[in-house]
């Protein structure tokens, strides 16, 4: 065991962090710590750092282990560019090297006692610098930096120039770097993109020492951690298992819980039922079993109900009217900022009914294209069209279309004047604002508030086309998961951006990859889009024929691009289909025959030519239609 926290308690004022909570972690181990947001998982971290006191109990970290924390927010402000600043946390490696160099310039004009003296000294240094991986630390550096999305170009840029969510990553390269015995981790994966966040899960399941973090990403949290704490309503809880193993856990225990609950209430009201109705008889012996019915009833421990979450979101998306079948058709569009080209000659188009995501690495433009699609940016060249009856609605993760002067009440209002002031209310306690949370002023509020604002003006906006970038940012767990069920009831058609693995495995039907500065259309998933990056990547954005087309005119070509990936993908889809029926076909066909064989043993059935002679040509028919299956199987298979 490397940390544990023994019947920690923390209020603040009459607001309830936790209660007698207690939970351990092992070496090595990798633990999430779980719960909504205002939960208390942070104020717990700042705890174990001593940031914060405990009201009582105990914090203990084993006996000379080390501690790394990464907090959501980082201040730099000291001048040096990031790579100055990763490099620091390799100090020790920095200052073994100073000495061991100072050394060998000393050696050339000693000699004797003294010269073997000052060689010890150096041997000594050297087996320390070797054994901290001295001779490649740099390389390591520049690994990690390039792991969470840092370029060679952007390692001179300095920190103070740097925005909040770029300042996290660098942070969190320093704190990779420094290999603590336990490392605590408040969202981590904020500000990464999908290739980052896949090399940080890779980096920490090989990581030597413990780690406990906090995340919103089940994805990422399926991956990496075999243990689960969770804080909810001032109490802990833990888990063995990853997050969907704990939430299977989770809904066991709260089914049986409340089983248990019921099933008491329902013995308490038989029972004082037959008590009312023994006293009715007013008589002496049915009074006196009454009153001993009674007496047990009191011995009776009570079970508490199990605590329903009250304040969760809950909320529905449904179109005004419906729109025709083809939503959106992009044709040519290209963009780029001065020499930094985002995308040339993108062709796709959007069908009712789809619900598309759009992925890639950041700064590949797909809030840019956002954008585009609401006319909040010019487009280069190109084309777009929207379809018959759409109308837009717009989630923006820059939360720019709120207005920070005004207060909730008014945000709403003021889009919506035909709502009643209790209409408002009503729909903004839908979204966990109630009483004088409506009079907030936007600028007051954190990310999370913002974003259900942000929500509660898309479900009154009443659109059949929805484009959202970010949807899920700043959303606990159970929030993303009603938005989820949200988005798939929802009738009309929905384009976002998102780096959010898990929401996006629940709500796409398709996926766009801007990757290469070009689309690669995926018909399926998240798991779909895993399994086909590699081949579908290689055949429509090959990186050297991008380069190459850079000094080329634009032409139509990726449109040609485009369509042969519709076909190819269609094709693939048509042939797993026919490869499935084909294998149905030939397994009903030889159950049928081996039936048949029963059959013919039967006396019944063998003494009866008649009958003998149709099951015969039966299996003859059967015998016949399956080697033309088989042949068709071999084919297909192949393909």
């Amino acid at each position: 065991m490397i940390l544990a926290c023994h019947n920690i308690n923390k209020s603040f004022g009459d607001h309830l962090i936790v209660r007698d909570g207690s939970f351990h972690i092992e070496e090595r181990e990798k633990a999430a710590l779980v719960g909504m947001n205002g939960a208390g998982k942070s104020t717990i971290f700042k705890m174990i750092m001593k940031e914060l006191p405990c009201d009582s109990g105990d914090i203990i970290l084993t006996k000379s282990k080390t501690i790394g924390y990464l907090s959501q927010h980082q201040d730099m402000e000291n001048g040096r560019t990031i790579y100055e600043e990763v490099r620091t946390a390799r100090m020790d490696i920095l200052e073994l090297e100073s000495q061991i160099r100072s050394i060998e310039q000393e050696l050339k004009d000693l000699s004797g006692d003294e010269l073997q003296a000052r060689l010890n000294t150096y041997h000594r240094l050297m087996a320390d610098f070797e054994s901290n991986n001295g001779y490649a630390y740099e390389s390591e550096l520049i690994g990690v930096l390039k792991g969470l999305g840092f370029s060679e170009s952007d390692f001179h840029r300095p920190t103070n120039t740097l925005s909040g969510g770029q300042k996290t990553r660098v942070s969190l390269g320093k704190l990779l770097l420094t290999k603590p015995d336990i490392l605590l981790l408040d969202e981590p994966t904020n500000h990464l993109d999908l290739h980052s966040i896949q090399w940080l899960e890779t980096y920490l399941l090989n990581y030597a020492g413990a780690v406990l973090l906090i995340s919103h990403d089940r994805f990422f949290l399926n991956r990496v951690v075999s243990k689960v704490i969770e804080i909810e309503h001032g109490s802990i809880r833990m888990y063995q298992g990853n997050y969907v193993e704990y939430s299977k856990k989770k809904q066991q225990i709260r089914d049986a819980a409340l089983k248990e609950y019921l099933n008491q209430q329902r013995e308490i009201r038989h029972q004082e039922a037959v008590i009312e109705k023994l006293r009715s008889f007013n008589r002496e012996k049915s009074i006196k079993r009454a009153e001993s019915r009674e007496k047990m009833l009191a011995k009776l421990t009570p079970i508490e109900k199990p605590i329903e979450t009250t304040s969760e979101m809950h909320f529905s998306l449904e179109p005004s009217i419906q729109s025709g079948n083809d939503v959106l058709s992009v044709e040519n569009l290209c963009k780029q900022f001065d020499q930094l080209v985002l995308f040339q000659n993108i062709n796709f188009e959007i069908k009712r009914g789809e619900r598309v995501a759009i992925i890639g690495d950041n700064g590949t433009g797909k809030t840019t294209l956002l954008k585009i699609l609401n006319g909040l940016i010019p487009v280069d060249n190109g084309t777009f069209s929207l379809g018959t009856n759409v109308k837009i609605g717009y989630y923006d993760q820059e939360h720019q279309v709120l207005h920070n002067e005004k207060t909730i009440f008014q945000e709403i209002s003021d889009d919506y004047p035909k709502l009643t002031n209790t209409e408002i209310r009503n729909t903004l306690a839908a979204f966990q604002f109630t009483g004088d949370d409506v009079l907030k002023q936007i600028k007051d509020l954190s990310g999370g508030e913002k974003g259900r604002v942000s929500l509660a003006k898309l479900m009154l906006s009443e659109a059949n086309f929805l484009i959202l970038d970010e949807p899920t940012n700043h959303l606990d767990i159970t929030s993303k998961e009603i938005l989820e069920q949200a988005l798939n009831e929802y009738t009309g058609t929905i384009l976002y951006v998102s780096h959010d693995r898990y929401f996006i495995n629940q709500t796409a039907t398709r996926i766009l990859e801007l990757v290469n500065q070009t689309f690669v259309n995926y018909i399926g998933n998240y798991d779909y889009y895993l399994e086909k990056k590699e081949e579908l990547t290689s055949i429509y954005a090959p990186k050297q024929v991008i380069e190459e087309s850079k000094a080329m005119p634009a032409t139509s070509e990726s449109k040609v691009s485009w369509q042969e990936q519709k076909e190819a993908q269609a094709k693939e889809r048509k042939r797993k289909n026919d490869l499935r029926k084909t294998e149905e076909r030939i397994s009903l066909l030889e159950e049928r025959n081996q039936e048949i064989d029963l059959l013919m043993t039967q006396p019944e059935v063998y003494s009866n030519s008649v009958k003998c002679q149709e099951l015969a040509t039966e299996k003859h028919n059967n015998e016949t239609q399956l080697e033309e299956l088989y042949e068709k199987w071999e084919i297909l298979a192949e393909e």
